[in-house]
C-alpha cells in the first residue's frame, strides 16, 4: 500500500490517495486533485467521499467521467453540497452535479480494491460526514470531523456540536492512540495527540 496527498481549492482540502495491487481509493476530490492524477499518471478506481460539502468534490464529476467509481453515505444534493447556502451568502460556488453510484452502509466494513474500511457516521459538521479507518495501516481519515487541535465547524447547515463530540467520542478515540488521524485539512495528528492536547475533547 502506497499513500499519498494532495491539497487544493479555495479552503486547501486535502485528498489522499492509496495505491494498492488491486486498484486504487482516493479519499475525498477536491478541485485540482483530477489534474493532480493526471499528471502522475494515476488511474483511480474508487472514490470514497468523508461528506459532500463543495470543497471535498469539486472533482468529483471529473473522477466519475474517468470511470472511478463514487460511494458516498448520501446521494448528491444542492443542500448536501452547501451550494443552495452558498447563493444565499453571495458565493459563487458552483459543483458540477455527479451522481453517487453506491451509498455505503455504516454497519459493515467497507472492501474495496482489497482494502477493508471500517466506516463510522459521524455528523454533526456535516449530515453525512462519515470517517474511514485502515485497521491494518493504523490510519484513520477523518474529513473534517476532527483536525489537529480542532474539531470541524458546526456553524453550517446541518451542524451539531453535541452530536459531532459524541460521535469523536465513540468511534475516534475509542481507536489506539497511535492511530494517524489524516483529517479534510491542515496537518496529520494521532488519537493519542488529540486526547492529550485537543482543548475541544478535555
Amino acid at each position: 500500500m502506497k499513500l499519498s496527498s494532495y491539497t487544493g481549492g479555495m479552503v486547501e482540502t486535502n485528498a489522499y490517495l492509496v495505491e494498492t495491487p488491486d486498484g486504487n481509493v482516493l479519499i475525498d476530490a477536491p478541485e485540482g486533485v483530477a489534474d493532480w492524477l493526471e499528471r502522475k499518471g494515476v488511474r483511480v478506481d474508487e472514490v470514497l467521499l468523508t461528506h459532500q460539502h463543495y470543497d471535498h468534490v469539486m472533482d468529483a464529476a471529473r473522477m466519475k467521467d474517468a470511470g472511478a467509481t463514487l460511494r458516498a453515505f448520501a446521494d448528491y444534493s444542492p443542500e448536501l453540497t452547501l451550494e443552495v447556502s452558498a447563493r444565499a451568502w453571495g458565493m459563487p460556488i458552483g459543483v458540477k452535479p455527479y451522481e453517487v453510484d453506491a451509498k455505503i452502509d455504516v454497519e459493515r466494513a467497507l472492501v474495496v480494491c482489497g482494502l477493508s474500511f471500517g466506516v463510522a457516521h459521524v455528523p454533526g459538521h456535516a449530515t453525512d460526514g462519515l470517517t474511514f479507518y485502515l485497521a491494518d495501516a493504523g490510519v484513520l481519515f477523518s474529513g473534517d470531523t476532527l483536525f489537529a487541535g480542532s474539531i470541524g465547524r458546526t456553524d453550517l447547515p446541518g451542524g451539531d456540536t453535541q452530536r459531532l463530540l459524541d460521535g469523536i467520542d465513540k468511534h475516534i478515540m475509542t481507536l489506539p492512540p497511535e492511530t494517524r488521524v489524516l483529517s479534510g485539512h491542515g496537518p496529520a495528528t494521532t488519537v493519542g495527540d488529540e486526547a492529550k492536547r485537543n482543548p475541544y475533547l478535555a
